[in-house]
């Protein structure tokens, strides 16, 4: 087993949606978010991460969706500000609602206000009507990705690029300031094969949609059999894993608290170890608390309780 890993969290209160939100961040500021980004820097977390929508529809399939969702590069940019090591994460943002040159202008900037931190996180989107509203073609949705991040990568390459594709064509422009380390890391995010092997061909990282640790000897050999089709043999991948909602300073679910499916530090380690041994490398991790300081004593516990239990497995 590889003995790297690191591990991060896509951060509370940004978005408020029933399936990802506990209830005291209903209530929660500004200053709770950055504390809580503190706290994950403090913490040893490598990223932070903020997701992505724009418009969320009133109809059946967002029904469980509310509409506050923070603006991705707003976000990350203001906490860039209050921090100074952590990474800064679209987790992820759909590439498909904006053109290529917008995205490598918004996250070429950030990177190089943040000296070298960002990292594009893209998936293909989900909410058919949030497309619609938008003018983008659902059903091409995966081809318009692919396209995105060809030309985010070349973005960068010259003073002036051009690109011609199936739906984006530009010739002589150019895109600056650059990032910092002349290039994005790029990570994936999906639930599926697709997303897989997008990945391997295209990307650096794998964002997980919560496959379970059983799946991941299937999951990294997609990712490097479609790296090796492409001739990225070697190219070093960030597998993502997203171990079950978490809460660790107690062994027992206290009363009131929201689902949480890893109960002790033990339950989470043990999870983590598991996804190790089979082929991930990076952590997104999600805490249940009851309130705002319940919160961050979880990601104190994490860092004092598990990380050692796993570093000494």
């Amino acid at each position: 087993m590889n003995s790297e890993w690191i591990y991060g969290m896509q951060l509370p209160i940004q978005t408020l949606t029933r399936t990802l939100a506990d209830p005291w961040e209903d209530t929660a500021t500004v200053d709770d978010l950055v504390s809580v980004a503190q706290k994950a820097e403090a913490t040893g977390h490598s990223f932070v991460g903020v997701c992505d929508h724009v418009a969320i529809p009133d109809n059946d399939y967002a029904s469980h969706m509310t509409t506050t969702w923070y603006d991705t590069i707003a976000t990350l940019s203001f906490l860039a500000a209050h921090t100074n090591t952590v990474n800064l994460l679209s987790a992820v943002w759909v590439a498909a609602y904006r053109h290529p040159l917008q995205t490598a202008k918004s996250f070429g900037t950030l990177d190089h206000l943040s000296g070298g931190r960002c990292i594009l996180g893209v998936g293909a989107g989900h909410v058919e009507a949030e497309f619609e509203t938008l003018g983008v073609d659902f059903a091409q949705r995966g081809k318009i990705l692919n396209e995105t991040i060809e030309a985010v990568r070349g973005a960068f390459d010259e003073p002036y690029v051009s690109f011609a594709g199936d739906f984006f064509n530009y010739e002589e422009v150019g895109v600056a300031p650059t990032p910092s380390r002349g290039s994005l890391p790029i990570w994936v995010g999906g639930s599926g094969k697709a997303a897989w092997k997008r990945t391997g061909r295209q990307g650096d990282g794998y964002i997980p949609m919560g496959a379970s640790a059983d799946t991941y000897p299937e999951i990294v050999d997609t990712i490097l059999t479609a790296a090796a089709e492409v001739g990225r043999e070697g190219h070093p991948f960030a597998i993502g894993y997203m171990p079950g909602w978490a809460y660790l300073t107690d062994d027992e679910k206290p009363e009131g608290l929201p689902m949480a499916w890893l109960v002790g530090p033990e339950a989470l380690a043990a999870d983590i170890r598991t996804a190790r041994e089979n082929g991930a490398n990076t952590f997104h991790m999600k805490f249940r608390g009851r309130t705002i300081t319940e919160y961050l004593e979880q990601l104190d516990a994490f860092h004092e309780l598990v990380v050692p239990l796993i570093n000494e497995g």
